[in-house]
């Protein structure tokens, strides 16, 4: 049991340092003990480990003298000493992009689906990607470590598994299984939401935020918290499905066969069909466009869904108390006039008197790529934590 407790302390002692320096690096032997509370040997020897492991090296570069007139060596992050596969999955694409160790994207496809295709159609497709962008860009294989999936839905992030999905239409399918089984690399999935808030906290617009929820705008309505540097899942990895919420009983049927769900009133399928009763339109484009031009049917169309962008904002507000909301997905990526108007409506009379100026509104600064980003750190995590 002693030999057991002494393992796992190790283990943590290794990642604490490997996480400080991959946050704050370059830092010296002194400077990690002084953060850590670890006494100088301990840290040597981690940081020795780690580096013939490849993870870590050390630079020419010298930190500040010491006041014994001696320099400390600086140590740093090794970025490309595993590489991960970073994937967000939609109902009409999937963006597959290639991550060094500090989330950085250093090859990108993309893949078009269809909305009826069979799971195992597009898990064989996307794997055929994967290995079509390692070799066009030359990556050495034996490098990546993990592949990550995020998209939308309830996922059981233990398994792997896609318990429901309304936008792909999916129900207990077993991808990270599958997608092993023909890549032959470890696979983690998870709600694309929760993937991106990973992402946004680690290297976007919640970095040092204690409390930020995320809320995504587009195909589909979805939030995501993080609590303390945590992502908050719930008791089934579900916390966050607030497109589900039931606005209106009497209300446009929801694809996932309930009645008025929050989605309904601002999703861009929505949109489409509501605007498809006055006249055929194809794109949410053409939408803005006819509201730019005055026209009434657009304006009402447009203006009933920031209502109820503001609305989740307050719901997410009320629930949660967040110190910051961060908008992202389809529709503020393509029109991003739409995050003042939204601000102007919570500011004005949507939010909750009380809790006005206790939160800001930011924009994701990762844009498309932030949920290929997140899936990727995902399964790096994984990969450490083992």
């Amino acid at each position: 049991m002693k030999k057991h407790d002494q393992d796992v302390m190790k283990r943590h002692n290794r990642r604490t340092v490997f996480e400080l320096i991959k946050k704050h690096h370059p830092l010296s032997r002194a400077d990690i003990a002084k953060r850590t509370g670890m006494s100088p040997t301990t840290v040597s020897r981690i940081a020795f480990e780690l580096m013939e492991q490849g993870y870590l090296s050390e630079s020419d570069q010298a930190a500040a003298s010491t006041g014994l007139g001696r320099k400390s060596t600086l140590i740093g992050l090794v970025n490309t000493a595993v590489l991960s596969v970073g994937i967000e999955l939609d109902r009409h694409r999937a963006s597959i992009g290639i991550l060094d160790l500090q989330g950085s994207v250093l090859c990108t496809c993309k893949l078009a689906r269809q909305a009826e295709e069979s799971p195992e159609e597009t898990i064989s497709r996307i794997s055929a990607a994967i290995e079509e962008l390692v070799q066009r860009n030359a990556v050495d294989r034996t490098r990546i470590i993990g592949i990550g999936i995020g998209l939308p839905g309830i996922i059981n992030n233990d398994k792997g598994d896609v318990v429901f999905s309304v936008q792909l239409g999916w129900k207990n399918v077993r991808l990270a299984e599958r997608l092993t089984e023909l890549t032959g690399i470890r696979t983690a999935v998870d709600n694309e939401l929760k993937a991106k808030a990973l992402a946004e906290h680690l290297k976007g617009a919640a970095v040092g935020s204690r409390r930020t929820a995320i809320l995504g705008l587009g195909s589909g309505v979805g939030s995501a918290l993080i609590l303390e540097g945590e992502v908050y899942r719930g008791g089934m990895n579900s916390a966050g499905e607030i497109g589900h919420i039931t606005v209106d009983p009497g209300g446009m049927m929801c694809e996932c066969g309930k009645a008025g769900c929050l989605q309904t009133f601002i999703n861009i399928r929505s949109l489409l069909s509501e605007a498809g009763k006055v006249r055929r339109v194809h794109k949410i484009e053409e939408i803005f466009a006819a509201r730019e031009a005055g026209e009434r049917w657009a304006v009402h169309l447009i203006e009933r869904a920031l209502t109820y962008m503001a609305i989740a904002i307050n719901n997410l507000v009320c629930m949660y108390n967040p110190d910051s909301v961060i908008l992202c997905g389809e529709l503020p990526d393509k029109f991003p006039e739409i995050y003042g108007e939204i601000e102007a409506l919570c500011s004005s009379h949507i939010v909750w008197e009380p809790l006005r100026g206790s939160f800001r509104i930011h924009r994701s600064e990762l844009s498309e790529w932030g949920v290929v980003i997140g899936s990727g750190l995902l399964s790096q995590n994984r990969f450490f934590q083992l």
